[in-house]
């Protein structure tokens, strides 16, 4: 599988998402039930060796102690996927998650979008660089994630030391008065918003993790990937989540779909 360089590490450009495992399916509270009981952590560890036989070399999971425990046995069992890891609030403050993610072996950790689209409203960003110094401080490349490119365009503005950037192709819930997910919430996925987050991103001075690109199963998994391939910059990947109870060989399936929209964007360009 084609890689790419974020800071001075290897990252395959298919990542495996794991909004699926910790019951998020943005889809309502009957859906996330059903993905949390279907995801046992056995059936976690299964689906992660799938990814590693299908070349994936990086999880973006978040710092809560079910994703800890698997990661845990997943790794003392041989489990080779390196953990990039994201903050959650549910759980803990900046120092609290980071702390986690150090301890637990993370290559990365970024700060949730949920949590900057908060602050950002909240005209609180005055805290994200030192939590920023304290992810590299702790050996770990540093990055942030967001739902809207106001986001970004702070970060730019500011020159904030982060290794990459996690763009949202969609804003689906406002996070003025929470930095959380509230399972069950109306969520709206609109046209305009990945427009404008596909627009910013081309201008980015940092690798972009594209992620939300199917709009939680909303989008056709080939025109999605196809529009992610041909926005695709020389160090951006892809974030996918996964939910295989009905379709086992999707991981292997989503790859695929993935690399034929690559390999159809890249013979274009040759022929042009």
């Amino acid at each position: 599988m084609d890689s790419v360089t974020i800071g001075s590490t290897n990252v395959t450009r298919f990542i495996l998402g794991s909004n699926p495992f910790s019951g998020f399916s943005h889809q309502g509270a009957t859906l996330d039930r059903d993905m949390r009981q279907y995801y046992t952590v056995e059936t976690i560890k299964r689906t992660l060796h799938e990814a590693e036989t299908v070349g994936i070399n990086t999880l973006i999971a978040r710092t809560d102690f079910h994703v800890i425990r698997m990661l845990e046995e997943y790794c003392n069992e041989g489990g080779v996927l390196q953990w990039f890891a994201q903050t959650c609030p549910e759980v803990g403050d900046h120092k609290m998650c980071v702390t986690r993610a150090a301890r637990g072996g993370a290559k990365a950790c970024h700060i949730h979008g949920g949590v900057m689209d908060h602050l950002l409203a909240q005209d609180a960003l005055d805290e994200i660089p030192d939590v920023v110094a304290m992810i590299h401080d702790n050996g770990m490349l540093a990055g942030m994630a967001g739902h809207t490119p106001a986001v970004f365009e702070w970060a730019e503005a500011q020159h904030i030391d982060v290794d990459y950037y996690m763009c949202s192709y969609y804003n689906p819930i406002p996070r003025v008065a929470n930095a959380e997910h509230v399972s069950g919430t109306a969520e709206q996925y609109l046209d305009e918003d990945r427009i404008s987050m596909l627009d910013l991103i081309r201008r980015l001075s940092k690798p972009v993790i594209h992620y939300k690109v199917l709009a939680a199963g909303r989008n056709d998994p080939a025109q999605a990937f196809a529009t992610v391939a041909s926005h695709l910059r020389a160090n951006d990947a892809v974030c996918v989540g996964v939910f295989t109870r009905d379709q086992p060989d999707m991981v292997r399936t989503d790859v695929q779909l993935f690399e034929a929209a690559v390999a159809q964007v890249s013979s274009n360009r040759q022929r042009v």
